[in-house]
């Protein structure tokens, strides 16, 4: 293929979202120019990121984590609009990557955020990359709102899990599309006995709190339930906005590819990405 300027549309879903990273690393060494990037929830991180030309270092960093560490990052909010405030997780990005403002990217960018009062999407394409990254992340009853512009701002994917309507007017080639929500494997589930991020975290809670749920392994806690809800509101929306505005190529990790707060995966989300890429995109 000749014309490989692209516009890159990167999905919500959590720690699935690492396989963005693979995504954009199969694109470059195929030569493909990424000029443009829409993202919300874990696209705006990663292609938020990507655009300020520090993949490679935020890279190195997940692929470190393990499940205490990504549990550290939890700074319990007592308040009840979430779970947690995330200004711990947004300082070390700072720290890590240096002040940026989104009108200084040599990339255009995009995150998608919600302003669920008004029942509408919210595109931030200009101002300080963390605050956007920040708003785009701020999934319901786990991450309190942001404020930004005197609007109270949610996960993007609450309306626009994979928002490509903000490229479709763009000068590219192709639009290139990442959905996180694709059928399941079959041969593998997500639950399993072992600790994650999430039974951590809901373990914390609980402690906390000073409950004992006395509940068996394997069965849901209200934090679980919710994720799943999510998720599958976000699938239905997703094939709605892919019929709207269909991309050009559409890669597809699955949704059980890994748990929402499996961030200590990186290594097999990065290739699961990688791979899904090339098995798409290498006969074009």
């Amino acid at each position: 293929m000749s014309n490989k300027n692209i516009s890159l549309v990167l999905g919500s879903g959590g720690a699935r979202g690492l396989a963005h990273i693979g995504v954009i690393q199969w694109l470059q060494e195929n030569n493909y120019t990424i000029t443009s990037i829409s993202g919300c929830s874990i696209g705006s991180v990663i292609g938020g990121i990507y655009a300020s030309g520090q993949l490679k270092k935020f890279e190195e960093w997940v692929k470190t984590l393990s499940v205490v560490d990504v549990a550290s990052f939890m700074d319990i909010s007592w308040g009840n609009s979430g779970l947690i405030k995330g200004d711990k997780l947004m300082k070390t990005l700072r720290d890590m990557l240096g002040n940026i403002q989104i009108e200084d990217l040599p990339i255009s960018f995009t995150a998608v955020a919600a302003d669920v009062k008004n029942e509408r999407e919210v595109w931030i394409s200009n101002g300080d990359l963390y605050d956007a990254i920040r708003a785009s992340i701020s999934l319901p009853l786990f991450l309190t709102p942001f404020v930004k512009d005197g609007l109270e701002l949610i996960d993007g994917g609450v309306l626009n899990p994979i928002p490509i309507a903000p490229v479709f007017s763009d000068n590219s080639d192709l639009i290139i599309a990442v959905n996180l929500g694709a059928k399941p494997k079959v041969s593998k589930t997500v639950d399993s006995v072992t600790e994650t991020p999430s039974s951590f975290i809901q373990d914390t809670i609980n402690n906390i709190r000073g409950k004992e749920t006395g509940k068996p392994k394997g069965q849901s806690g209200m934090y679980k339930i919710a994720d799943q809800a999510f998720d599958a509101m976000q699938n239905t929306i997703a094939r709605q906005k892919l019929a709207a505005y269909p991309p050009d190529y559409l890669i597809e990790i699955p949704r059980d590819a890994c748990g929402t707060l499996d961030f200590h995966k990186a290594d097999e989300m990065i290739k699961m990405g990688y791979n899904a890429t090339k098995e798409l995109l290498s006969s074009t």
